[in-house]
């Protein structure tokens, strides 16, 4: 069991981040089959070439955390996060590749080389595997953190951490994570940062290795179905809406932006956009400005229609 400690200092200060290179790590490992959940067998591809990084996160146990460096927040970006890989001091990462529990004799012995060797490899995963999938995943995530951002608004931290994980528990000020490791420790003035992660799922993590913030890492909601195929539509929605419009429709359970539901559904972004605009004004979809995106999801309205209720 792991107690991670809310003082007065760090108990006000709960926060969500989007952390790309946990995902790089998670896929990694998803492809190695130390994480392998059916739920990412839609996914699976041909690894590139990366041996060094693969021996690192081959381990069981601990598989450091300068490569998956804690993100500043949702809008933090895979070229920042690898910045930051590639200036960790050496002696921290001489640190955690020394609790690292695998066979790490391919990697240098300077651990300024080896880190910044597992920096590339990194790049390397994410350019092939990741980047094309961002929008995608990155959407999943942001949906799964305004989720989490309103039970945390309604119901305090401990009704949102309730639902995070069956793992994960409110205890007085201590929020209690069971795992096999044995550990207590005091959030400090930073706070507890929340991460979702596709490739996480369905399994929780914890980070507590100084200097890093500690972080806890859990699935994010809706990953079972993020692999599959879009929902048919019904083929009544369609006679009265039109195929294009009730696909939108029905894809719309979660929040999506114009450029994902173009990608995904092989159709030009100012077609989607039209398409939206329509529904939206027959309030059959509502919308909401996140940065430079404008997300769209089903409202009550379009959920009843969807199952015929109307």
């Amino acid at each position: 069991m792991i107690e991670l400690v809310l003082t007065a200092a760090g108990a006000q200060r709960v926060r969500f981040a989007i952390s790309p290179l946990e995902e790089v790590l998670g896929a990694v490992q998803t492809l190695l089959g130390v994480r392998r959940h059916p739920a990412h067998l839609p996914w699976l591809s041909a690894a590139p070439d990366v041996p060094e990084l693969a021996a690192v996160l081959g381990a069981r146990h601990y598989i450091t955390e300068f490569l998956s460096p804690p993100p500043d927040g949702p809008e933090t970006t895979a070229e920042a996060q690898l910045r930051a890989v590639r200036s960790t001091p050496p002696h921290q990462v001489a640190l955690e590749l020394g609790m690292v529990d695998a066979d790490l004799s391919l990697l240098p012995d300077d651990p300024a080389t080896a880190r910044d060797l597992l920096a590339d490899q990194l790049e390397t995963v994410w350019d092939a595997l990741l980047a094309p999938e961002w929008p995608r995943l990155r959407e999943l995530l942001a949906a799964d953190i305004a989720y989490r951002t309103r039970q945390l608004g309604s119901g305090g931290i401990a009704s949102m951490l309730a639902g995070l994980h069956p793992r994960v528990r409110l205890s007085d000020t201590s929020v209690l994570v069971d795992l096999r490791a044995r550990e207590r420790v005091e959030i400090d003035a930073r706070g507890l940062l929340l991460i979702p992660a596709v490739f996480a799922w369905p399994n929780v993590g914890v980070v507590t290795v100084p200097p890093w913030q500690i972080s806890l890492l859990y699935p994010a909601r809706g990953v079972a179905a993020l692999w599959t195929s879009s929902a048919t539509p019904p083929e009544p929605l369609v006679e009265v809406l039109g195929r294009t419009r009730a696909l939108l429709l029905t894809t719309l359970d979660r929040p999506a932006a114009t450029t994902e539901l173009a990608r995904r559904h092989g159709l030009a972004p100012a077609t989607v956009s039209a398409h939206l605009t329509a529904l939206r004004g027959a309030g059959l979809l509502t919308s909401e400005r996140r940065g430079h995106r404008v997300l769209y999801r089903r409202t009550e309205l379009g959920d009843a229609l969807l199952i015929g209720k109307l």
